[in-house]
């Protein structure tokens, strides 16, 4: 795995290195396409770059957060187009319901906001979020201003702590790293409990 995460981490450096802003677009996208390209690499390299006189923060920021809005675009289409269909035809063979489906809906009608913006802080969440939103079909202005919104501060947040950083950016993908297999702890918590949730359902 660290092997894995120090190759990944030099393509990254390797790709802005040589596009500059566009690198950036392109990675950020490719984060929020469902493809886990690391945002905690990615942005804080950004900012030591700012560091270095090379980049503009504003504008790092900027770049990463469209970049983030392109590929949540992109996510949120194939869950309204694919997603659905796929899930009211398969998903009994993953334990999900047109109940369930019906209830995902109401969630995004009436806490989508909220839910699309704080998930774009959130390390693994955010990479895969836009997904369930199409397949909930949530308004796709609402999620756009939202996923902009909130992928601006985390973009911003990011490259800041490159800045401060400076030299010494790459310590921080240890501590991010941490928090990323928490995050992915919790969520096999919450498949476990899923699916014995429905196996219950079907005995009783």
């Amino acid at each position: 795995m660290e092997f894995f995460l120090g190759w990944l981490s030099g393509i990254i450096i390797q790709i802005i290195d040589s596009t500059g802003y566009a690198g950036i677009f392109v990675l950020m996208a490719l984060e929020s396409a469902n493809i886990p390209v690391p945002s905690e690499i990615i942005m804080p390299f950004s900012g030591y770059l700012v560091f270095q006189g090379k980049f503009n923060l504003l504008w790092v920021a900027l770049w990463g957060a469209f970049g983030n809005l392109a590929g949540s675009v992109i996510s949120y289409y194939l869950g309204f187009f694919g997603g659905r269909v796929f899930l009211e035809k398969y998903g009994k063979f993953l334990f999900i319901t047109k109940h369930d489906l019906d209830l995902a809906d109401k969630w995004f009608q009436k806490y989508g906001t909220i839910t699309i913006f704080a998930s774009r802080v959130l390390p693994v969440v955010r990479t895969f979020i836009s997904f369930p939103a199409g397949i909930a079909r949530m308004n796709i202005w609402k999620f756009s201003v939202y996923t902009f919104g909130g992928s601006f501060i985390w973009s911003y947040f990011l490259a800041y702590v490159g800045v401060i950083t400076g030299e010494n950016w790459t310590i921080l993908e240890g501590y991010f790293r941490k928090f990323d297999w928490a995050i992915v702890l919790l969520g096999i918590l919450f498949i476990i409990w899923w699916i014995g949730r429905h196996l219950s359902k079907v005995k009783s």
